[in-house]
């Protein structure tokens, strides 16, 4: 009997689910309702406490690290893995900041100063400063960690002031180390996953235009001129990779439009992408997902939304096929987001992030 009002009590709250406005249509964009931004926040809500199952991908250097992932990840041991957990607390202070008045504001609140503490920021520290893990999460996590403290940089509230000053030091060693990196890096990385280079180097741009990082901006600007001021013709045809949740033509495109000024822009992004400037292109068509209990194969759902985010970047430079590339946007974006509270945890973990993005990034 408790099965079946188990079972039922999920039918119903799917059907809820099905039947919440998770987003309104305004000036031909999607954005984000209270209604959404409170379901979704329930998503890193209710993982980011949630220790196992847990993918770690540290070296263990000798058998004291042979603990459980809380004891060497303190703040981010939750939501599967470190970079989810990174981007599900950068997700909830968005939310915060956005919705203040979020039903469940208080445990947020509560939760987010538990697992940011100055302690645990330290010890998280630690991990990084032996030989062996002083690449662990480059570039993925390093990104979402500089996304995270962007936010709270951008949020007027007390607890905001005390969480970046607590995360100060890692986004400190990031910025470092990311430097450091890019003086290295011999060839770009395009991938359709976390390693991707310009998807990692358009999150950090943004933390160092908005914390005033002038090292960081210029390294990264150098670094994004190297390797992509004369790439012509991306391989738009070759994706998607059956595992990506990134684009690789896009994202570098999302990044350049940073980088370069506008008209110059224009003209990097025709010579880029062809594609999206000629009328009828089927030029990236959305990403089919057929098991979404499959944590890589469900990445395509992730695919969906980053594409959308990029696309309507890029759409405002793409003159009399702004409004064809804005409908593309769209209609990756309306195709993924039922799929993000898919009840499986392969994906719930951390689509909602991808989605609170691509519903509330200012295009």
């Amino acid at each position: 009997m408790r099965g079946i009002s188990l079972l039922l009590c999920l039918f119903i709250c799917a059907e809820g689910f099905a039947q919440m406005p998770l987003y309104e249509e305004k000036n031909g964009q999607l954005r984000l309702t209270t209604e959404g931004a409170a379901h979704l926040s329930a998503l890193p809500l209710k993982c980011m406490q949630h220790e196992f199952p847990y993918k770690t991908g540290i070296v263990y250097t000798d058998s004291s690290m042979l603990g459980a992932p809380r004891s060497y990840h303190p703040a981010f041991y939750g939501c599967y893995d470190w970079h989810s957990s990174v981007h599900g607390h950068w997700m909830l202070v968005r939310l915060l900041k956005m919705y203040p008045q979020l039903p469940n504001a208080a445990e947020i609140r509560r939760k987010l100063a538990e697992n940011l503490s100055q302690e645990n920021i330290r010890t998280e520290l630690l991990l990084f400063s032996s030989k062996e893990n002083k690449g662990f999460e480059r570039i993925y996590g390093w990104s979402w960690l500089l996304q995270l403290q962007t936010e709270l940089i951008t949020w007027n509230d007390p607890l905001a002031a005390q969480l970046r000053r607590n995360i100060a030091p890692l986004a400190f060693y990031f910025s470092n180390a990311y430097r450091d990196f890019l003086k290295k890096i011999a060839y770009p990385i395009r991938v359709g996953e976390h390693t991707n280079l310009a998807f990692g180097l358009r999150l950090a741009w943004d933390y160092a235009v908005t914390a005033r990082d002038t090292a960081l901006q210029s390294s990264i600007k150098s670094t994004a001129m190297r390797f992509y001021a004369n790439d012509r013709d991306c391989p738009a045809s070759w994706e998607p990779g059956g595992y990506d949740f990134l684009s690789p033509c896009l994202e570098e495109a999302d990044l350049m439009s940073r980088i370069l000024p506008s008209e110059a822009y224009r003209k990097w992004v025709k010579n880029f992408l062809p594609g999206l400037f000629k009328q009828n292109s089927a030029i990236f068509n959305v990403a089919t997902v057929n098991d979404r209990s499959d944590g890589k194969l469900v990445h395509l759902d992730g695919l969906n939304l980053s594409r959308a985010w990029c696309l309507y970047g890029i759409a405002r430079h793409c003159g009399e096929q702004q409004e064809a590339v804005r409908a593309l946007a769209t209609l990756h974006l309306k195709t993924a987001v039922p799929h993000v509270a898919s009840g499986d945890y392969a994906g719930e973990h951390w689509l909602a992030t991808f989605a609170v993005y691509a519903l509330t990034v200012e295009y």
